[in-house]
């Protein structure tokens, strides 16, 4: 029996995937009126979105039947510097479809968590849409020389310091906030009680998706080093310092260009130094405004690496025009340098630049300051529970009388080990070398090695072992000294 009819291409059997319209056909390949974005978004990321083929909330894209097996995901640096790069697809082979996809779902916490995280890590405090991470560290300091300057004696003191730091959980912009303040008691020996401290306020606007702005303010205030170029000979404390800097800049990408535009104004001021009689030696004359506007350019070869150049100019305003020695001190910066910003996640991250940097005093009778300037900021993890930190940066230090001042140019290289889950220890070498422009040296260098043993998440017992040496082209300003410290951490 011979049965004669024709097919309904509607009606599709159980189990039976309707075939796909003909791309050809239908306009969507040879400039027919298929438009492949037509959501009205205004940006791409939107645009894909809106084709429901790409989940942008990081899950694998949902995929129609009979698609290829291919998927392609966008990705963009996340570092600010790099806001607004290309976009960068690539193309990964996923399985087959087999029927029904079932997604795995995701973790409540997100993949946030894992088994072999730091398991000493602060848990913090949540007070709004800020995360508040507080520690208090109590300990005693026993050293040979209790004022890390030449003929310094043995002093023993107890150091409490009060740390915080806080950051922002915003969707968008970010606040953040660094602080701590110590306070060291004299027990014995050569020491004196001291309070001393610093905090920091910085701020990140992202006006677009090209367009960051930045914002900071931070103040110290301690007291000055007896191996100061200015301490004063024969006083009983050497004078309080205060610092405060703010600092502003706009970043702007344009394709791969990396332009930055901004400004930082340094005060400082000085209070007096007191002698051996208890009379007091004004230092006010030192009292100074520095104001410096920065422009940098660079070029992102790739989103890990980005060559740039920078040049600054600025000036130095003393509050009073001439000092106590009759030298009208005020002058004005100027400096350019040349480097690399690199950003390969947590492996390694930072940037290195050289460059020259000059300051010309407006007392004829000073000489120019200038040379080579040297910076860097390195992070490295080589293998996981090790990370190793570099930092360099050269300052200009004024002088007194008629010497103009001094150039200084400090290192150090710090290693961080997770010994065992409970124990954690860091080596830290550092130097600085500081290089007179009436002639002369010092060379400063230490070493210093810490051990942290963790009772639980919540208190440590904390060690250190410290020792400084300074050699110089004048002997009466060599010394040396060794410290230990023995305390106790608590975190929250």
């Amino acid at each position: 029996m011979e049965l004669r009819g024709t097919i309904d291409e509607s009606a599709v059997l159980p189990g039976l995937v309707p075939p796909e319209p003909d791309p050809i056909e239908t306009g969507a390949i040879g400039g027919g009126p298929y438009e492949p974005f037509s959501s009205g978004a205004l940006w791409p990321d939107e645009e894909l979105a809106a084709d429901h083929s790409i989940d942008l909330s990081g899950d694998r894209p949902a995929r129609r039947n009979n698609e290829p097996d291919t998927q392609v995901t966008p990705s963009l640096s996340s570092d600010s510097a790099t806001a607004g790069s290309r976009m960068n697809t690539r193309a990964e082979p996923t399985e087959p479809v087999t029927g029904r996809q079932n997604p795995r779902a995701a973790a409540l916490q997100g993949g946030m968590l894992r088994r072999d995280d730091d398991p000493h890590a602060p848990i913090g405090l949540r007070a709004g849409t800020f995360n508040l991470f507080p520690s208090l560290e109590q300990g005693v300091t026993a050293s040979t020389n209790g004022t890390s300057s030449p003929g310094g004696r043995s002093a023993t003191f107890s150091e409490t310091t009060l740390r915080l730091s806080a950051s922002s959980d915003w969707s968008r912009h970010a606040l953040d906030f660094n602080g701590n303040l110590t306070y060291e008691g004299a027990l014995s020996g050569d020491a004196e009680s001291e309070l001393k401290g610093n905090a920091e306020v910085a701020l990140r606007v992202d006006i677009s998706r090209s367009v960051t702005g930045h914002a900071s303010i931070a103040y110290l205030a301690e007291r000055e080093s007896f191996n100061s170029p200015h301490a004063v000979a024969g006083v009983d404390k050497q004078p309080l310092q205060h610092e405060i800097t703010g600092t502003a800049a706009i970043e702007k990408s344009l394709g791969p260009l990396r332009l930055t535009a901004g400004g930082r104004i340094v005060r400082e001021t000085f209070g007096p130094a007191r002698l051996d009689d208890g009379t007091t030696f004004p230092q006010s004359d030192r009292n100074s405004t520095l104001a410096l506007a920065t422009l940098r350019a660079g070029y992102e070869l790739s989103p890990t690496l980005v060559p740039f150049v920078e040049i600054e100019g600025g000036r130095r305003n003393y509050d009073q025009k001439t000092d106590s020695a009759g030298y009208k001190r005020s002058s004005r910066r100027y400096g350019a340098r040349a480097g690399v910003q690199f950003d390969r996640g947590e492996k390694l991250r930072g940037e290195i630049s050289a460059g020259w940097i000059a300051e010309d005093f407006d007392d004829d009778r000073l000489r120019r300051l200038a040379g080579l300037a040297l910076a860097a900021s390195i992070q490295w993890s080589p293998i996981r529970g090790t990370n190793v930190f570099f930092d360099a940066s050269t300052n200009l230090e004024d002088g007194s009388g008629g010497d103009s001042g001094s150039l200084r140019y400090l290192a150090s290289l710090r290693v961080e080990r997770q010994m065992r889950a409970n124990l954690t220890g860091s080596l830290e070498f550092g130097g600085a070398w500081r290089d007179y422009e009436a002639g002369g040296h010092d060379l400063t260098l230490h070493g210093e090695a810490s051990l942290a043993w963790w009772l639980n998440r919540y208190a440590a017992l904390v060690t250190r072992l410290r020792y400084e040496r300074q050699t110089s082209s004048d002997p009466s300003r060599e010394y040396d000294g060794t410290s230990i410290y023995v305390g106790m951490k608590l975190q929250r």
